[in-house]
């Protein structure tokens, strides 16, 4: 029996506008523990879960020590920006025509918790949505593989039955990782040839663009395959 078709969506700067917000919120905290990093670099760095993050900026061979202080006030500092998050025009749209073509809806995020819970909010497209996997379901972050791994089994779909949608190199990198083909957007700041470098099968200025083009995307009809 085959398994279902999943189309598997990043959420922060694929569905909702918060990648510079987060920018922001890493250069305010990595600031109160005395780290001068640049927003640029920073803003390269957003799509992997904060360990990774801390790595990229900081180095590996660091000291570990303040890593969870850190993380806790750059969602402290972001937190203070959750009653204005909105999403990107479009996005609800396109999963709900997504989830009509017969895909399995599954926003895969590296939020968790009560962060979760207001990005769901700001999407307002619960009715579209089959499942959601979030950082508590994997043990490591973008670039590595294992958020679409869950994504894939909350769906019950293979990857050869499956298209993860995201923003950011580092989400085409751990679909590709995942064996799954990776539609991106724009709107992370990543320009269309670094994402189709890293990997990207299609690339689109923004979701509401591939929602207009849905007709000529992969996601146009539910991809054949499975076992």
């Amino acid at each position: 029996m085959a398994e279902a078709a999943a189309a598997l969506f990043d959420v922060d700067g694929t569905l909702v506008d918060t990648v510079y917000l987060h920018t922001l919120a890493w250069q305010q905290a990595l600031r109160q523990y005395g780290h001068e990093v640049d927003a640029a670099l920073i803003h390269r760095a957003i799509g992997m879960g904060s360990g990774q993050l801390l790595d990229h900026l900081l180095g590996a061979d660091r000291d570990r020590a303040e890593d969870e202080a850190l993380s806790d006030a750059h969602l402290a500092l972001y937190a203070w920006h959750w009653p204005g998050l909105r999403a990107f025009p479009g996005a609800a749209e396109l999963l709900r025509e997504c989830a009509g073509l017969g895909w399995r809806v599954v926003l895969a995020t590296s939020a968790s918790g009560r962060e979760l819970d207001v990005l769901r909010k700001a999407l307002d497209a619960e009715d579209a949505l089959y499942a959601v996997t979030d950082a508590d379901a994997v043990s490591a972050s973008k670039p590595a593989p294992d958020l679409v791994h869950s994504a894939l089994d909350r769906a019950g779909s293979a990857p050869d039955r499956a298209v993860f949608v995201g923003d950011s190199v580092w989400d085409v990198r751990a679909a590709h990782r995942a064996d799954t083909p990776c539609v991106a957007v724009e709107t992370g700041g990543f320009a269309a040839d670094e994402l189709r470098g890293a990997g990207a099968l299609e690339v689109h200025a923004s979701v509401e663009e591939l929602l207009r083009g849905l007709d000529d995307s992969v996601l146009s009809r539910p991809r054949a395959g499975g076992r």
